[in-house]
């Protein structure tokens, strides 16, 4: 039973585990009281007067104590991070990488204006954003009564933001950080004269994919609209 469990664990794609996993423990530290939520949330003046730098990582982690809130966010996380990866960036673990540190870095710097103390949840949401536009046509059913097509999810959550009085400035910052990265990443390269903005490093290529990595870029390539390729062999 044991070893089940540790193989399907292992079974999770590297990043959705790695990132999980951290807020799992993240949470359970502030349960046993190893940590306070007060070491954890995003503060801009302690984190550049007192260089507090975990702040930037610790914020994204932390998603309330234990309870319907947290099962909630982690479920969430966890199901779309998966999929994420499993499917649209199959293969592409650096390019998945590139666009947690896109997202990260874009929420940070947001977050500064929005006063929010907390970023997982604007994260889980960009996640939820992303994976709704690349399927378009998939059916979803919320709480067995709601039935509608995936891009209306993130707007579903935020519409239960609302119902429920919580502010819907966390679910905002998520939807635009999400659309900024689905601009970018599939609509301007594909428009006349667009082009690929978001360039993975080789480094982290080298790091994460290896030789696969640069199959599966060279694929994409072979992808583009047909008259840039007409033109390179002219």
């Amino acid at each position: 039973m044991a070893l089940s469990l540790t193989q399907e664990y292992f079974q999770i794609p590297v990043v959705t585990r790695t990132y999980t996993t951290a807020c799992v423990l993240t949470t359970a530290a502030v349960q046993l009281q190893v940590i306070t939520p007060f070491q954890l949330y995003f503060n801009p003046e302690l984190i550049i007067c007192r260089y507090q730098i975990w702040r930037l990582i610790t914020s994204f982690l932390f998603f309330g104590s234990l309870g319907f809130g947290f099962l909630f966010n982690i479920i969430f996380l966890y199901r779309y991070c998966r999929m994420l990866e499993e499917d649209c960036f199959r293969g592409r673990t650096a390019d998945f990488i590139l666009m947690f540190l896109f997202g990260g870095i874009l929420i940070t710097l947001l977050g500064l204006f929005a006063n929010i103390f907390f970023l997982g949840q604007a994260f889980i949401v960009m996640l939820v954003y992303v994976w709704s536009k690349r399927n378009p046509f998939i059916r979803l059913n919320f709480f067995g009564f709601l039935n509608f097509q995936a891009p209306f999810l993130p707007w579903v959550l935020l519409g239960c933001s609302l119902l429920l009085g919580n502010s819907i400035a966390v679910d905002l910052l998520g939807i635009s950080v999400g659309h900024m990265y689905y601009f970018l990443e599939d609509v301007f390269p594909n428009w006349p004269g667009g082009r690929k903005l978001l360039t993975t490093p080789e480094l982290l290529r080298t790091m994460f994919d290896g030789p696969d990595g640069r199959l599966f870029q060279e694929e994409q390539q072979e992808r583009r609209d047909p008259q840039q390729v007409e033109e390179q062999h002219s």
